[in-house]
């Protein structure tokens, strides 16, 4: 049985797989059958609880906080995406030209995605804040405005204060990620269509287009599932206010089961994006099987 294990290579790949499998059976698989099962308690700080059934999600359907907090997700996520992949594209396609110093360049667009998260938000709570904002001093110096903005302080105005702040440090995983598609792409394609005396639009639809396609699907499923579970930005800046009006799934469901000690019904809500984040990797793994992609 040994030597037959010694002389198979794919038997020998299994073995080596065994690491990794234990690693995200600990890591993730048990915190998130936990995380469910929990789901189905009426668990608190410091009592194990016991089995409700669907107790905690009947009562989650009739929140009016919890309904806030499914639109607010939707919202963010979204608005966020679409920014980002906009500007992403955009300034991917730039960063492919023959630009100067464009290795420079590249490593100052992707600052905001290495820089943590937490340092991120402190940094745009400070552009942000109600007195003292660099962002309403220089509105106000131009002339725009003639009174601060309450950036954090109005629940619109935290909407997409919020949502600028995880655009800002989303943009450049699209961007580096969209240029290195842009970069497989063969060059003899573009001049084939120059000659033939296509316009630089008709380029990009034909050409560009088509062929970033499946990178494109890829890059924005984890952009959407790094936006619909984001936590620390929006803990970091709001903590889900003014009025619950910036409050996510994620941040609700820590309030709920770690602040408020309702473990059962924070991991209910936790549980809620469940269905929205396999739909999210459903739609991208069934997307990218399509031959015409490939094609």
């Amino acid at each position: 049985m040994l030597e037959r294990l010694q002389n198979s290579r794919q038997a020998f790949g299994w073995v080596l797989l065994i690491p990794s499998a234990l690693l995200l059976l600990g890591l993730l698989a048990y915190p998130l059958g936990l995380g469910v099962w929990l789901g189905f308690t009426d668990a608190k700080i410091g009592s194990a609880g016991e089995w409700v059934g669907l107790e905690n999600f009947a009562y989650l359907l009739t929140d009016d906080v919890v309904q806030l907090a499914v639109f607010n997700t939707l919202f963010y996520t979204l608005l966020a995406s679409a920014l980002k992949f906009g500007l992403g594209l955009w300034l991917a396609l730039l960063l492919n030209h023959h630009l100067p110093f464009k290795s420079l360049l590249r490593a100052i667009v992707l600052l905001p995605w290495i820089v943590p998260t937490a340092l991120s938000a402190i940094a745009f709570w400070w552009l942000y804040d109600a007195q003292f904002s660099v962002l309403s001093w220089l509105l106000r110096w131009l002339g725009v405005i003639d009174q601060s903005i309450d950036f954090l302080g109005d629940p619109m105005n935290a909407r997409f204060s919020t949502i600028a702040a995880n655009v800002w440090r989303g943009v450049p995983f699209v961007a580096i990620s969209l240029l290195a598609g842009l970069q497989t792409i063969p060059p003899a394609l573009y001049e084939a269509c120059a000659i033939d005396g296509a316009s630089p639009w008709q380029r990009f639809v034909h050409i560009t287009l088509p062929l970033l396609t499946p990178i494109i699907a890829v890059v924005m499923t984890f952009s959407v599932l790094f936006t619909f579970g984001d936590f620390q930005l929006i803990y970091v800046l709001t903590r889900g206010g003014p009025l619950n009006a910036t409050h996510l799934l994620a941040t609700l469901a820590f309030q709920r089961g770690i602040s408020g000690g309702a473990l059962g019904e924070g991991a209910a809500i936790a549980a809620l994006m469940l269905p929205f984040l396999m739909g999210a990797v459903l739609f991208s793994y069934f997307g990218l099987g399509r031959r015409s992609w490939q094609k």
